[in-house]
């Protein structure tokens, strides 16, 4: 799969997300809750990074690892997608100039 293939799969989830929203709320989450659901994600991340390094103890942390990168991908590309960037390209324009200042310093 490619990352345009990846962005149609998360938005298919999304969907599904949003007529889940709709039935237990009545309406769907805006993009600042995604990004507030994001933002939970990251913290998991985070706990589970600190066990990965030994500060913390968590069963099954591979596995709950795997799921959590995934979780966060899955935000980054509905964000992306919701807020009409080209995160492919966003992101080789990133690492193009990140490169450029590292050869230049």
């Amino acid at each position: 799969m490619d990352i345009k293939d990846l962005t149609k799969r998360a938005k298919e989830i999304r969907e599904k997300y949003a007529q889940f929203e709709m039935k237990k709320t009545g309406k769907e989450w805006t993009r600042a809750q995604i990004t507030e659901g994001f933002v939970g994600d990251v913290g998991d991340l985070m706990k589970l990074v600190m066990a990965k390094e030994g500060a913390r103890e968590i069963e099954n942390v591979d596995e709950k690892l795997k799921h959590e990168l995934a979780d966060c991908f899955w935000s980054i590309l509905i964000l992306s997608s919701e807020y009409g960037i080209d995160i492919e390209e966003a992101f080789l324009e990133t690492m193009e100039k990140i490169e450029n200042k590292l050869d230049n310093s």
